[in-house]
């Protein structure tokens, strides 16, 4: 598994991002049961940041805390055997491993939502990974099933992890 974080701010978390990410991610995949090694791009960036990523990629104008751009056109949420029909677009050619997508974060509302909801910045942090990578994996929450479904997972894996909301590290 190959996970790139690239933090563009000059905040310092209090916590390793990558390792915490990283953390994530496997839990993500071993509950969807990736049968691929896979490599993940993680960008945090601030409010102003994520706007222009949000205006030019979904025309949308404004900020928010997660964005997800998922590379493997899945037909159903996990369903892997997407990514082998579109093995040129889907798989790194020198490592092999399945390129999932790319999740970009914002610091800002990072912190604003770790305030708001009373929890640590970490939990944040880890449960907009584990949102996002659920993304990466095809589900979607437009649907209030869909919504619930996405909340279990990403609640179940940051329980299996230890990060709960009344952790404050």
């Amino acid at each position: 598994m190959t996970i790139f974080v690239e933090n563009e701010t000059d905040y310092v978390f209090p916590f390793d991002p990558e390792k915490v990410a990283g953390q994530v991610v496997l839990e993500v995949l071993e509950e969807e049961s990736c049968p691929y090694e896979t490599e993940v791009n993680i960008l945090i960036t601030d409010n102003e940041g994520i706007r222009l990523y949000n205006r030019e990629y979904r025309n949308i104008d404004r900020e928010t805390d997660v964005l997800s751009f998922p590379n493997v056109p899945f037909e159903a949420p996990a369903d892997f055997n997407a990514a082998e029909q579109y093995e040129a677009d889907c798989f790194q050619p020198d490592s092999g491993e399945l390129i999932l997508g790319d999740i970009i974060l914002s610091r800002d509302r990072i912190l604003e939502q770790a305030e708001s909801f009373g929890h640590s910045i970490r939990r944040e942090f880890a449960f907009l990974v584990a949102h996002s990578m659920l993304h990466l994996c095809g589900y979607d929450h437009m649907e209030p099933q869909e919504a619930a479904v996405m909340e279990e997972k990403q609640n179940h894996v940051l329980d299996v992890l230890g990060i709960t909301r009344d952790i404050t590290d």
